[in-house]
């Protein structure tokens, strides 16, 4: 099989394709094939994920307080 070699690597991106390596349980020559192949997911837009986090939770549920949920929990344990 072929070999190819890559030069002047930042160590950013270094320690960020070992990280990502580990993370998936691959070794550091796996994880740049499986990237060079295009099987790398697409980049996560934080900010809109956590938005869309602080949506949610901002929804709750009705009428549902944190005076209630102690309550509850009171209730439940005598």
């Amino acid at each position: 099989m072929p070999t190819l070699t890559i030069k002047n690597v930042s160590a950013a991106t270094l320690r960020r394709l070992k990280r990502q390596a580990a993370l998936h349980r691959r070794s550091l020559n796996s994880e740049i094939i499986v990237r060079l192949e295009g099987g790398h997911p697409a980049p996560i837009d934080v900010d809109a994920r956590l938005a869309r986090i602080r949506d949610v939770r901002g929804e709750g549920i009705p009428g549902l307080t944190p005076g209630r949920v102690r309550a509850a929990i009171r209730r439940g344990r005598t």
